[in-house]
């Protein structure tokens, strides 16, 4: 496979199945925001401390095709790719690979758009995306190339 993206190993838990055995649809949507946090803490730790100070990374937009079930004790391996790197937002996607043995299988696609803002919440602006952010995203677009469109 590509190393073009960054990936979320997760097994599921019976905890994250619904009554009918499959996996109850929220939990596509929490593992795309697990798999955002663990990149930031392996990749980006720059980003967190500056989290931790006033950067905001809000989700505006998050959605999910799926196209095959999962159950319990499921292997999965959620890969997060760079769709697009603006002034002040950027998209992921999100494969959902199930992985059994020596074969993989796409279950789900997802996206995800957040923006950069700034400031106490009573007047939170947006903001520039982190240069350390950027960076540490440069390996990971969607269609592999340089990222363009960057302010100076």
């Amino acid at each position: 496979m590509a190393d073009d993206y960054f990936e979320y190993r997760h097994t599921v838990g019976f905890e994250e199945t619904n009554l009918v055995g499959n996996v109850y649809y929220v939990n596509y949507l929490r593992w795309q925001g697990r798999c955002r946090e663990l990149f930031l803490q392996q990749k980006a730790p720059a980003v967190l401390a500056d989290v931790q100070h006033d950067l905001k990374l809000f989700t505006l937009k998050v959605d999910c095709e799926f196209f095959a079930e999962i159950t319990a004790f499921d292997e999965l391996s959620i890969r997060m790719r760079l769709a697009e790197l603006g002034q002040t937002q950027l998209e992921f996607t999100f494969d959902y690979v199930k992985v059994t043995g020596g074969s993989e299988v796409l279950i789900a696609r997802g996206r995800q758009r957040i923006a950069c803002m700034r400031g106490p919440n009573t007047h939170t602006v947006p903001s520039l995306i982190p240069e350390a952010l950027a960076h540490a995203l440069e390996p990971y677009t969607a269609q592999g190339r340089a990222l363009t469109g960057r302010a100076a």
